[in-house]
Protein backbone atom coordinates (compact mmCIF):
# COMPACT_ATOMS: atom_id res chain seq x y z
CA UNK A 1 0.00 0.00 0.00
CA UNK A 2 1.25 3.69 -1.13
CA UNK A 3 2.77 5.60 1.99
CA UNK A 4 0.16 7.99 1.18
CA UNK A 5 -3.18 5.33 1.31
CA UNK A 6 -1.78 4.74 4.87
CA UNK A 7 -3.23 8.20 6.52
CA UNK A 8 -6.73 9.52 6.35
CA UNK A 9 -7.35 12.40 3.95
CA UNK A 10 -9.99 14.54 5.92
CA UNK A 11 -7.23 16.25 8.13
CA UNK A 12 -7.88 14.00 10.91
CA UNK A 13 -4.47 13.30 13.15
CA UNK A 14 -4.55 10.45 16.08
CA UNK A 15 -4.09 11.35 20.16
CA UNK A 16 -0.64 11.78 19.66
CA UNK A 17 -1.32 14.61 16.78
CA UNK A 18 -0.06 13.11 14.24
CA UNK A 19 -1.55 11.65 10.84
CA UNK A 20 -4.45 9.36 11.53
CA UNK A 21 -3.54 5.74 10.51
CA UNK A 22 -6.37 3.70 8.47
CA UNK A 23 -6.35 0.49 9.74
CA UNK A 24 -5.33 1.60 14.18
CA UNK A 25 -7.56 4.38 14.46
CA UNK A 26 -11.62 5.61 13.72
CA UNK A 27 -14.12 3.73 12.05
CA UNK A 28 -16.16 0.73 14.35
CA UNK A 29 -13.64 -0.20 16.38
CA UNK A 30 -13.28 3.23 17.43
CA UNK A 31 -17.23 3.54 18.18
CA UNK A 32 -17.99 1.19 20.90
CA UNK A 33 -16.29 3.82 23.45
CA UNK A 34 -18.11 6.60 21.96
CA UNK A 35 -21.79 5.01 21.86
CA UNK A 36 -21.18 3.49 25.54
CA UNK A 37 -20.20 7.28 26.31
CA UNK A 38 -23.45 8.26 24.84
CA UNK A 39 -25.18 5.69 26.68
CA UNK A 40 -24.50 6.18 29.89
CA UNK A 41 -25.16 9.80 29.72
CA UNK A 42 -28.02 9.57 28.31
CA UNK A 43 -29.23 7.50 31.33
CA UNK A 44 -28.33 9.84 33.76
CA UNK A 45 -29.82 12.82 32.02
CA UNK A 46 -33.27 10.71 30.81
CA UNK A 47 -32.49 9.33 34.78
CA UNK A 48 -33.56 12.74 35.59
CA UNK A 49 -35.43 14.48 33.55
CA UNK A 50 -38.13 12.45 32.85
CA UNK A 51 -39.36 12.55 36.44
CA UNK A 52 -38.32 16.26 37.22
CA UNK A 53 -41.76 17.47 36.70
CA UNK A 54 -43.42 15.74 39.20
CA UNK A 55 -39.94 16.38 41.76
CA UNK A 56 -40.80 19.74 41.34
CA UNK A 57 -44.78 18.90 41.99
CA UNK A 58 -44.57 16.44 44.87
CA UNK A 59 -41.08 17.62 46.50
CA UNK A 60 -40.65 21.12 46.09
CA UNK A 61 -44.47 22.00 46.51
CA UNK A 62 -44.86 23.79 43.31
CA UNK A 63 -48.28 24.20 41.38
CA UNK A 64 -48.51 21.75 37.87
CA UNK A 65 -48.05 24.65 36.03
CA UNK A 66 -45.05 26.23 37.29
CA UNK A 67 -43.49 22.85 37.65
CA UNK A 68 -44.01 22.47 33.81
CA UNK A 69 -42.46 25.66 33.20
CA UNK A 70 -39.64 25.11 35.13
CA UNK A 71 -39.20 21.84 33.66
CA UNK A 72 -39.34 23.14 30.12
CA UNK A 73 -36.74 26.05 31.27
CA UNK A 74 -34.39 23.87 32.41
CA UNK A 75 -34.95 21.06 29.62
CA UNK A 76 -34.41 24.06 27.08
CA UNK A 77 -31.55 25.32 28.97
CA UNK A 78 -29.80 21.81 28.45
CA UNK A 79 -29.85 22.82 24.69
CA UNK A 80 -28.59 25.90 24.75
CA UNK A 81 -25.72 25.69 26.73
CA UNK A 82 -24.46 23.41 23.31
CA UNK A 83 -23.64 26.52 21.91
CA UNK A 84 -20.79 27.45 24.27
CA UNK A 85 -19.30 24.16 24.30
CA UNK A 86 -19.21 23.78 20.38
CA UNK A 87 -17.78 26.86 19.79
CA UNK A 88 -14.69 26.20 22.33
CA UNK A 89 -14.35 22.71 20.82
CA UNK A 90 -14.29 24.53 17.45
CA UNK A 91 -12.53 27.08 17.83
CA UNK A 92 -10.38 25.90 20.90
CA UNK A 93 -9.84 23.03 22.34
CA UNK A 94 -11.35 20.13 19.92
CA UNK A 95 -14.25 17.90 19.93
CA UNK A 96 -11.80 15.36 22.19
CA UNK A 97 -10.62 17.74 25.20
CA UNK A 98 -14.08 19.56 25.21
CA UNK A 99 -16.08 16.22 25.92
CA UNK A 100 -13.50 15.53 28.48
CA UNK A 101 -13.59 19.16 30.65
CA UNK A 102 -17.38 19.46 30.22
CA UNK A 103 -18.32 15.80 31.68
CA UNK A 104 -16.12 16.86 35.02
CA UNK A 105 -18.79 19.63 35.03
CA UNK A 106 -21.12 17.49 34.62
CA UNK A 107 -20.30 14.91 37.37
CA UNK A 108 -19.99 17.86 40.23
CA UNK A 109 -23.53 18.74 38.95
CA UNK A 110 -24.86 15.09 39.47
CA UNK A 111 -23.22 14.60 42.71
CA UNK A 112 -24.84 17.75 44.00
CA UNK A 113 -28.50 16.95 43.04
CA UNK A 114 -27.87 13.91 44.44
CA UNK A 115 -27.05 15.46 47.84
CA UNK A 116 -29.85 17.77 47.47
CA UNK A 117 -32.10 15.23 47.45
CA UNK A 118 -30.51 12.86 49.71
CA UNK A 119 -28.56 14.70 52.97
CA UNK A 120 -30.52 15.74 56.02
CA UNK A 121 -30.46 19.68 55.95
CA UNK A 122 -30.05 20.10 51.91
CA UNK A 123 -33.46 17.80 50.91
CA UNK A 124 -37.06 18.97 52.33
CA UNK A 125 -38.82 18.33 54.77
CA UNK A 126 -41.31 16.18 54.23
CA UNK A 127 -44.01 14.74 56.45
CA UNK A 128 -45.82 12.04 54.15
CA UNK A 129 -44.64 11.45 51.04
CA UNK A 130 -46.03 14.14 49.02
CA UNK A 131 -46.11 16.87 51.68
CA UNK A 132 -42.85 18.95 51.41
CA UNK A 133 -41.53 22.32 52.34
CA UNK A 134 -38.62 23.26 51.52
CA UNK A 135 -36.64 25.99 52.16
CA UNK A 136 -35.21 28.86 49.87
CA UNK A 137 -32.30 27.39 49.95
CA UNK A 138 -32.51 24.14 49.45
CA UNK A 139 -34.51 24.90 46.08
CA UNK A 140 -31.73 27.02 45.51
CA UNK A 141 -29.16 24.37 45.79
CA UNK A 142 -31.44 21.80 43.32
CA UNK A 143 -31.08 24.62 40.69
CA UNK A 144 -27.65 25.34 41.29
CA UNK A 145 -27.00 21.18 40.89
CA UNK A 146 -29.84 20.88 37.62
CA UNK A 147 -27.93 24.07 36.55
CA UNK A 148 -24.22 23.08 36.27
CA UNK A 149 -25.51 19.87 34.91
CA UNK A 150 -27.28 22.23 31.94
CA UNK A 151 -23.70 23.74 31.56
CA UNK A 152 -22.18 20.13 31.31
CA UNK A 153 -24.46 18.67 28.91
CA UNK A 154 -23.46 21.48 26.89
CA UNK A 155 -20.42 20.65 25.82
CA UNK A 156 -21.20 16.76 25.41
CA UNK A 157 -23.88 17.08 23.45
CA UNK A 158 -23.16 18.83 20.20
CA UNK A 159 -19.35 17.21 19.99
CA UNK A 160 -20.02 13.43 20.70
CA UNK A 161 -22.32 12.65 17.92
CA UNK A 162 -20.09 14.73 15.76
CA UNK A 163 -16.84 12.55 17.03
CA UNK A 164 -18.24 9.71 16.19
CA UNK A 165 -18.71 10.75 12.46
CA UNK A 166 -15.18 11.62 12.78
CA UNK A 167 -13.96 8.50 12.89
CA UNK A 168 -15.16 7.91 9.41
CA UNK A 169 -13.43 9.50 6.36
CA UNK A 170 -15.27 11.42 3.83
CA UNK A 171 -12.92 10.77 1.70
CA UNK A 172 -12.77 7.17 1.63
CA UNK A 173 -16.64 6.31 -0.02
CA UNK A 174 -16.59 3.12 1.98
CA UNK A 175 -16.42 4.74 5.08
CA UNK A 176 -18.73 7.32 4.23
CA UNK A 177 -21.09 4.82 3.73
CA UNK A 178 -21.02 3.69 7.21
CA UNK A 179 -21.40 7.43 8.68
CA UNK A 180 -24.72 6.62 7.47
CA UNK A 181 -25.77 4.04 9.85
CA UNK A 182 -23.38 5.57 12.52
CA UNK A 183 -26.08 8.40 13.18
CA UNK A 184 -28.64 5.22 13.45
CA UNK A 185 -26.90 3.57 15.99
CA UNK A 186 -26.00 6.72 17.73
CA UNK A 187 -29.57 7.64 18.16
CA UNK A 188 -29.97 3.61 19.05
CA UNK A 189 -27.45 3.98 22.00
CA UNK A 190 -29.39 7.33 23.37
CA UNK A 191 -32.20 5.38 24.23
CA UNK A 192 -31.15 2.44 25.74
CA UNK A 193 -30.17 4.53 28.30
CA UNK A 194 -32.92 6.42 27.92
CA UNK A 195 -34.85 2.60 28.18
CA UNK A 196 -33.17 1.96 31.39
CA UNK A 197 -33.68 5.51 32.75
CA UNK A 198 -37.67 5.37 32.19
CA UNK A 199 -38.14 1.46 33.44
CA UNK A 200 -36.07 1.33 36.21
CA UNK A 201 -34.71 4.58 37.45
CA UNK A 202 -38.20 6.44 37.66
CA UNK A 203 -39.12 3.29 39.57
CA UNK A 204 -36.62 3.87 42.01
CA UNK A 205 -37.69 7.50 42.50
CA UNK A 206 -41.27 6.93 43.16
CA UNK A 207 -40.95 4.33 45.36
CA UNK A 208 -37.33 3.72 47.26
CA UNK A 209 -36.67 7.91 46.99
CA UNK A 210 -35.29 10.28 44.85
CA UNK A 211 -32.05 10.33 46.63
CA UNK A 212 -31.23 6.67 45.29
CA UNK A 213 -33.02 8.16 42.41
CA UNK A 214 -30.59 10.87 41.56
CA UNK A 215 -27.24 8.80 42.32
CA UNK A 216 -27.84 5.75 40.40
CA UNK A 217 -27.83 8.02 36.95
CA UNK A 218 -24.84 10.49 38.75
CA UNK A 219 -22.79 6.77 38.84
CA UNK A 220 -23.85 6.17 35.11
CA UNK A 221 -22.32 9.38 34.32
CA UNK A 222 -18.83 8.40 35.87
CA UNK A 223 -19.36 4.99 33.85
CA UNK A 224 -19.49 7.15 30.93
CA UNK A 225 -16.52 9.41 31.23
CA UNK A 226 -14.34 6.10 31.97
CA UNK A 227 -15.83 4.63 28.82
CA UNK A 228 -14.89 7.57 26.93
CA UNK A 229 -11.55 7.81 28.17
CA UNK A 230 -10.76 4.56 27.69
CA UNK A 231 -10.96 4.63 23.48
CA UNK A 232 -8.35 7.21 23.57
CA UNK A 233 -5.77 5.76 21.26
CA UNK A 234 -8.47 4.48 18.87
CA UNK A 235 -9.82 7.95 18.23
CA UNK A 236 -9.33 10.15 15.31
CA UNK A 237 -9.30 13.78 15.72
CA UNK A 238 -10.27 16.63 13.94
CA UNK A 239 -8.24 19.94 14.85
CA UNK A 240 -9.94 23.01 15.94
CA UNK A 241 -10.21 25.83 12.66
CA UNK A 242 -10.14 28.91 14.54
CA UNK A 243 -13.62 30.71 15.95
CA UNK A 244 -15.94 30.15 13.34
CA UNK A 245 -17.87 33.60 14.78
CA UNK A 246 -14.94 35.50 13.85
CA UNK A 247 -14.75 34.08 9.93
CA UNK A 248 -18.37 34.59 9.42
CA UNK A 249 -17.68 38.66 10.55
CA UNK A 250 -15.46 38.87 8.47
CA UNK A 251 -17.52 37.92 5.25
CA UNK A 252 -19.88 40.57 6.50
CA UNK A 253 -17.57 42.80 7.42
CA UNK A 254 -15.83 42.71 3.96
CA UNK A 255 -19.25 42.38 1.89
CA UNK A 256 -20.39 45.55 3.62
CA UNK A 257 -17.06 47.13 2.36
CA UNK A 258 -17.40 46.34 -1.05
CA UNK A 259 -21.63 46.91 -1.55
CA UNK A 260 -20.88 48.94 -4.46
CA UNK A 261 -18.38 46.44 -5.90
CA UNK A 262 -19.85 44.50 -9.18
CA UNK A 263 -19.14 40.67 -8.39
CA UNK A 264 -18.30 38.77 -11.69
CA UNK A 265 -20.04 36.30 -13.65
CA UNK A 266 -16.74 34.03 -14.10
CA UNK A 267 -16.25 32.34 -10.59
CA UNK A 268 -13.11 32.12 -11.22
CA UNK A 269 -12.41 35.41 -10.83
CA UNK A 270 -13.36 35.31 -6.77
CA UNK A 271 -10.31 35.05 -4.42
CA UNK A 272 -9.59 31.34 -3.49
CA UNK A 273 -5.83 30.11 -2.11
CA UNK A 274 -3.73 28.11 -4.57
CA UNK A 275 -3.18 25.78 -2.65
CA UNK A 276 -4.65 22.13 -2.70
CA UNK A 277 -6.22 22.59 0.91
CA UNK A 278 -8.61 25.30 2.47
CA UNK A 279 -6.59 28.39 4.16
CA UNK A 280 -9.23 27.44 7.54
CA UNK A 281 -7.62 25.21 9.37
CA UNK A 282 -9.50 21.46 9.56
CA UNK A 283 -11.80 22.07 6.18
CA UNK A 284 -11.85 21.19 2.36
CA UNK A 285 -12.29 23.76 0.05
CA UNK A 286 -15.91 24.80 -0.67
CA UNK A 287 -17.55 24.68 -4.33
CA UNK A 288 -18.95 28.19 -5.18
CA UNK A 289 -22.62 28.52 -5.02
CA UNK A 290 -24.72 30.87 -7.32
CA UNK A 291 -27.57 31.69 -4.30
CA UNK A 292 -26.92 34.43 -1.99
CA UNK A 293 -24.75 36.03 -4.43
CA UNK A 294 -24.80 39.69 -2.33
CA UNK A 295 -21.89 37.94 0.00
CA UNK A 296 -20.05 36.86 -3.27
CA UNK A 297 -18.51 40.89 -2.62
CA UNK A 298 -16.17 39.71 -0.11
CA UNK A 299 -14.57 37.57 -2.19
CA UNK A 300 -13.97 39.87 -5.13
CA UNK A 301 -10.51 41.04 -5.83
CA UNK A 302 -10.63 45.03 -6.25
CA UNK A 303 -7.53 47.36 -6.42
CA UNK A 304 -6.48 48.10 -2.79
CA UNK A 305 -6.11 44.06 -2.30
CA UNK A 306 -3.10 42.83 -1.88
CA UNK A 307 -2.72 39.03 -2.75
CA UNK A 308 0.65 38.40 -2.81
CA UNK A 309 0.91 39.13 0.84
CA UNK A 310 -1.47 37.35 3.53
CA UNK A 311 -4.31 39.42 2.14
CA UNK A 312 -6.63 41.59 5.14
CA UNK A 313 -9.19 38.96 6.09
CA UNK A 314 -11.59 41.79 7.24
CA UNK A 315 -11.63 42.96 3.33
CA UNK A 316 -11.10 39.99 1.38
CA UNK A 317 -12.00 36.68 2.05
CA UNK A 318 -11.86 33.10 0.20
CA UNK A 319 -14.76 31.62 -1.95
CA UNK A 320 -14.62 29.22 0.78
CA UNK A 321 -15.64 31.73 4.01
CA UNK A 322 -17.80 33.36 1.80
CA UNK A 323 -19.56 29.24 1.37
CA UNK A 324 -18.77 29.26 5.37
CA UNK A 325 -21.75 31.80 6.18
CA UNK A 326 -23.61 30.78 2.56
CA UNK A 327 -24.15 27.27 4.02
CA UNK A 328 -25.06 28.58 7.95
CA UNK A 329 -27.65 31.00 6.32
CA UNK A 330 -29.52 28.07 4.02
CA UNK A 331 -29.44 25.49 7.31
CA UNK A 332 -31.54 28.51 9.63
CA UNK A 333 -35.08 28.09 7.22
CA UNK A 334 -34.85 24.35 8.12
CA UNK A 335 -33.15 24.49 11.83
CA UNK A 336 -36.34 26.92 12.50
CA UNK A 337 -39.09 24.22 11.10
CA UNK A 338 -37.34 22.10 13.93
CA UNK A 339 -38.47 23.92 16.48
CA UNK A 340 -42.39 23.08 16.83
CA UNK A 341 -41.09 19.27 16.83
CA UNK A 342 -39.46 19.81 19.73
CA UNK A 343 -42.28 21.44 21.68
CA UNK A 344 -44.36 18.74 20.83
CA UNK A 345 -41.07 16.39 21.77
CA UNK A 346 -41.33 18.02 25.12
CA UNK A 347 -44.89 17.25 26.38
CA UNK A 348 -43.41 13.24 26.57
CA UNK A 349 -41.99 14.84 29.97
CA UNK A 350 -44.83 18.05 30.47
CA UNK A 351 -48.36 17.10 29.94
CA UNK A 352 -47.67 13.73 29.10
CA UNK A 353 -46.43 12.82 32.69
CA UNK A 354 -49.67 15.01 34.22
CA UNK A 355 -52.02 13.44 32.06
CA UNK A 356 -51.11 9.94 32.88
CA UNK A 357 -50.62 11.34 36.75
CA UNK A 358 -54.64 11.40 36.48
CA UNK A 359 -55.15 7.73 35.24
CA UNK A 360 -55.11 4.16 36.68
CA UNK A 361 -51.83 3.09 37.07
CA UNK A 362 -52.31 -0.14 38.48
CA UNK A 363 -51.51 -3.46 36.97
CA UNK A 364 -54.16 -6.31 37.01
CA UNK A 365 -55.44 -7.10 40.61
CA UNK A 366 -51.45 -6.69 42.15
CA UNK A 367 -50.71 -3.72 44.09
CA UNK A 368 -48.09 -2.77 41.75
CA UNK A 369 -48.49 0.69 40.31
CA UNK A 370 -46.81 2.13 37.11
CA UNK A 371 -45.14 5.34 37.30
CA UNK A 372 -46.13 7.77 35.24
CA UNK A 373 -42.76 9.16 33.92
CA UNK A 374 -42.24 5.34 33.06
CA UNK A 375 -44.89 5.54 30.26
CA UNK A 376 -41.90 6.95 27.90
CA UNK A 377 -40.21 3.79 27.77
CA UNK A 378 -42.89 3.29 24.96
CA UNK A 379 -41.30 5.73 23.33
CA UNK A 380 -37.79 4.40 23.46
CA UNK A 381 -39.00 0.57 22.52
CA UNK A 382 -40.21 2.40 19.78
CA UNK A 383 -37.19 3.89 18.78
CA UNK A 384 -35.40 1.17 19.28
CA UNK A 385 -37.98 -0.95 17.12
CA UNK A 386 -37.56 1.42 14.47
CA UNK A 387 -33.89 2.10 14.16
CA UNK A 388 -33.10 -1.31 12.93
CA UNK A 389 -36.03 -1.40 11.09
CA UNK A 390 -34.84 1.66 9.00
CA UNK A 391 -31.18 1.25 8.47
CA UNK A 392 -31.50 -2.65 7.67
CA UNK A 393 -35.02 -2.68 5.88
CA UNK A 394 -36.19 0.83 5.20
CA UNK A 395 -33.14 1.84 3.73
CA UNK A 396 -31.92 -0.87 1.72
CA UNK A 397 -35.39 -1.12 0.05
CA UNK A 398 -35.55 2.89 -1.04
CA UNK A 399 -32.53 2.76 -2.31
CA UNK A 400 -33.57 0.41 -5.20
CA UNK A 401 -36.75 2.72 -6.24
CA UNK A 402 -34.28 6.26 -5.74
CA UNK A 403 -30.64 5.18 -5.95
CA UNK A 404 -29.60 7.39 -3.60
CA UNK A 405 -26.78 6.48 -0.89
CA UNK A 406 -29.30 6.80 1.69
CA UNK A 407 -32.60 5.42 0.35
CA UNK A 408 -34.03 8.96 0.82
CA UNK A 409 -32.64 12.20 1.04
CA UNK A 410 -32.06 13.54 4.69
CA UNK A 411 -34.76 16.49 4.02
CA UNK A 412 -37.37 13.64 2.99
CA UNK A 413 -36.91 11.89 6.09
CA UNK A 414 -37.14 15.03 8.18
CA UNK A 415 -40.46 15.76 6.58
CA UNK A 416 -41.76 12.16 7.37
CA UNK A 417 -41.13 13.21 10.48
CA UNK A 418 -42.87 16.11 10.94
CA UNK A 419 -46.18 14.43 9.76
CA UNK A 420 -45.77 12.03 11.97
CA UNK A 421 -45.44 14.06 15.28
CA UNK A 422 -48.78 15.41 14.16
CA UNK A 423 -50.41 11.82 15.11
CA UNK A 424 -49.05 12.17 17.84
CA UNK A 425 -50.94 15.22 19.55
CA UNK A 426 -53.79 14.10 17.46
CA UNK A 427 -53.79 10.91 19.79
CA UNK A 428 -53.11 12.43 22.99
CA UNK A 429 -56.11 14.78 22.47
CA UNK A 430 -58.50 11.80 21.39
CA UNK A 431 -57.27 10.22 24.88
CA UNK A 432 -57.89 13.58 27.26
CA UNK A 433 -61.29 13.78 25.06
CA UNK A 434 -62.39 10.27 25.98
CA UNK A 435 -60.75 10.37 29.92
CA UNK A 436 -62.70 13.74 30.61
CA UNK A 437 -65.47 12.49 29.57
CA UNK A 438 -65.64 10.12 31.72
CA UNK A 439 -65.15 12.26 34.56
CA UNK A 440 -67.93 14.39 33.89
CA UNK A 441 -69.81 10.82 33.50
CA UNK A 442 -69.14 9.65 36.47
CA UNK A 443 -68.44 12.46 38.48
CA UNK A 444 -64.75 11.44 39.36
CA UNK A 445 -63.80 15.12 39.63
CA UNK A 446 -61.54 14.42 42.95
CA UNK A 447 -60.73 10.83 42.13
CA UNK A 448 -58.03 9.00 39.65
CA UNK A 449 -60.03 7.96 36.38
CA UNK A 450 -60.51 4.74 36.43
CA UNK A 451 -58.59 4.00 32.45
CA UNK A 452 -55.74 2.52 31.97
CA UNK A 453 -52.42 4.64 32.01
CA UNK A 454 -51.72 2.05 29.14
CA UNK A 455 -54.03 3.98 26.82
CA UNK A 456 -51.20 6.01 26.44
CA UNK A 457 -49.45 4.24 24.75
CA UNK A 458 -50.24 5.14 21.32
CA UNK A 459 -49.00 8.83 21.42
CA UNK A 460 -45.31 7.94 22.84
CA UNK A 461 -44.87 5.54 20.84
CA UNK A 462 -46.13 7.66 17.68
CA UNK A 463 -43.19 10.13 18.95
CA UNK A 464 -40.51 7.45 19.07
CA UNK A 465 -41.47 6.43 15.55
CA UNK A 466 -41.24 10.56 14.57
CA UNK A 467 -38.21 10.90 16.46
CA UNK A 468 -36.27 7.94 14.04
CA UNK A 469 -36.90 10.12 11.27
CA UNK A 470 -36.80 13.65 12.23
CA UNK A 471 -33.94 14.17 15.10
CA UNK A 472 -31.88 11.67 13.54
CA UNK A 473 -31.88 12.69 9.98
CA UNK A 474 -31.57 16.24 11.60
CA UNK A 475 -28.23 15.20 13.32
CA UNK A 476 -27.37 13.81 9.94
CA UNK A 477 -28.53 16.36 7.89
CA UNK A 478 -26.84 19.04 10.20
CA UNK A 479 -23.22 17.36 10.29
CA UNK A 480 -23.60 17.13 6.85
CA UNK A 481 -24.11 20.27 5.04
CA UNK A 482 -21.81 22.03 8.39
CA UNK A 483 -18.80 23.14 6.77
CA UNK A 484 -15.99 21.13 8.18
CA UNK A 485 -14.30 23.47 10.85
CA UNK A 486 -18.49 23.77 11.93
CA UNK A 487 -19.43 20.52 12.91
CA UNK A 488 -19.43 21.04 16.31
CA UNK A 489 -21.06 24.42 16.06
CA UNK A 490 -24.02 22.94 13.58
CA UNK A 491 -24.20 20.53 15.78
CA UNK A 492 -25.22 22.18 18.62
CA UNK A 493 -27.31 24.90 16.03
CA UNK A 494 -29.30 21.68 15.49
CA UNK A 495 -29.57 20.84 19.15
CA UNK A 496 -31.20 24.35 19.88
CA UNK A 497 -34.23 23.15 18.24
CA UNK A 498 -34.88 20.95 21.43
CA UNK A 499 -33.82 24.27 23.67
CA UNK A 500 -36.18 26.25 21.90
CA UNK A 501 -39.12 24.19 21.78
CA UNK A 502 -38.93 23.69 25.37
CA UNK A 503 -39.47 27.46 25.68
CA UNK A 504 -41.58 27.67 23.59
CA UNK A 505 -43.73 24.79 25.43
CA UNK A 506 -43.21 27.27 28.57
CA UNK A 507 -44.58 30.23 26.69
CA UNK A 508 -47.48 28.49 25.24
CA UNK A 509 -48.38 27.25 29.13
CA UNK A 510 -48.16 30.63 30.17
CA UNK A 511 -49.91 32.15 27.28
CA UNK A 512 -52.56 29.36 27.41
CA UNK A 513 -53.29 29.52 31.20
CA UNK A 514 -53.44 33.43 31.03
CA UNK A 515 -55.63 33.77 28.78
CA UNK A 516 -58.13 30.10 29.75
CA UNK A 517 -58.22 31.11 33.55
CA UNK A 518 -59.95 34.85 32.33
CA UNK A 519 -62.78 35.85 34.34
CA UNK A 520 -62.25 33.54 37.13
CA UNK A 521 -62.34 30.31 34.92
CA UNK A 522 -60.31 27.05 35.99
CA UNK A 523 -58.33 27.33 32.90
CA UNK A 524 -57.24 24.65 30.66
CA UNK A 525 -53.97 23.28 32.76
CA UNK A 526 -55.56 23.67 36.32
CA UNK A 527 -53.94 21.29 39.42
CA UNK A 528 -56.48 19.66 39.26
CA UNK A 529 -57.14 18.61 35.04
CA UNK A 530 -59.91 16.81 35.80
CA UNK A 531 -61.27 20.28 35.74
CA UNK A 532 -59.60 21.21 32.63
CA UNK A 533 -58.98 21.43 29.39
CA UNK A 534 -55.89 19.45 28.44
CA UNK A 535 -57.06 18.21 24.89
CA UNK A 536 -57.56 21.62 23.84
CA UNK A 537 -53.52 22.00 24.48
CA UNK A 538 -52.58 19.06 22.57
CA UNK A 539 -55.37 19.98 19.68
CA UNK A 540 -53.52 23.73 19.43
CA UNK A 541 -49.63 21.65 19.41
CA UNK A 542 -51.07 19.80 16.31
CA UNK A 543 -52.63 22.45 14.41
CA UNK A 544 -48.88 24.32 14.91
CA UNK A 545 -47.36 21.31 13.76
CA UNK A 546 -49.77 21.11 10.49
CA UNK A 547 -48.44 24.75 9.61
CA UNK A 548 -44.83 23.86 10.51
CA UNK A 549 -45.17 20.71 8.11
CA UNK A 550 -46.38 22.85 5.21
CA UNK A 551 -43.57 25.72 6.26
CA UNK A 552 -40.93 22.73 6.24
CA UNK A 553 -42.24 21.63 2.33
CA UNK A 554 -41.43 24.93 0.88
CA UNK A 555 -38.00 25.02 2.85
CA UNK A 556 -37.03 22.03 1.64
CA UNK A 557 -37.68 22.48 -2.37
CA UNK A 558 -35.66 25.64 -1.65
CA UNK A 559 -32.98 24.10 -0.07
CA UNK A 560 -29.24 23.72 -1.77
CA UNK A 561 -27.09 21.25 -1.32
CA UNK A 562 -23.53 22.21 -0.43
CA UNK A 563 -20.33 20.80 -2.26
CA UNK A 564 -17.21 20.21 -0.46
CA UNK A 565 -14.29 20.04 -3.53
CA UNK A 566 -10.63 18.36 -2.70
CA UNK A 567 -9.71 16.58 0.41
CA UNK A 568 -7.17 17.15 3.63
CA UNK A 569 -3.99 15.38 4.34
CA UNK A 570 -1.88 16.14 6.90
CA UNK A 571 1.49 16.31 5.59
CA UNK A 572 4.81 14.88 7.91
Amino acid sequence: MAEEDVYTKDGTVDYRGNPANKKKTGTWKACPYILGNECCERLAYYGMSSNLVLYFKLQLGQHSATASKNTSNWSGTCYITPLIGAFIADSYLGRYWTIACFSIIYVIGMALLTLSASVRGMKPTCHGKNKCHPTETQSAICFLALYLIALGTGGIKPCVSSYGADQFDDANEKEKKHKSSFFNWFYFSINIGALIAASVLVYVQDNVGFGWGFGIPAVAMAIAVVSFFSGTRLYRNQKPGGSPITRLCQVLVASLRKYRVKVPADKSLLYETGDAESAIKGSRKLDHTKDLRVFDRAAVVTPSDSIKESPNPWRLCTVTQVEELKAIIRLLPVWATGIIFSTVYNQMSNMFVLQGYTMDRGVGNTSFTIPTASLSVFDTISVILWVPIYDRVIVPIARKFTGHRNGITQLQRMGIGLFISILSMLAAGVLEVLRLNMVRRHDYYEKVVPMSIFWQVPQYFIIGCAEVFTFIGQLEFFYEQAPDAMRSVCAALSLTTVALGSYLSSLLVTIVTEISTRDGKVGWIPDNLNYGHLDYFFWLLAVLSALNLGAFLLVARWYTYKKAVGTLRQSF
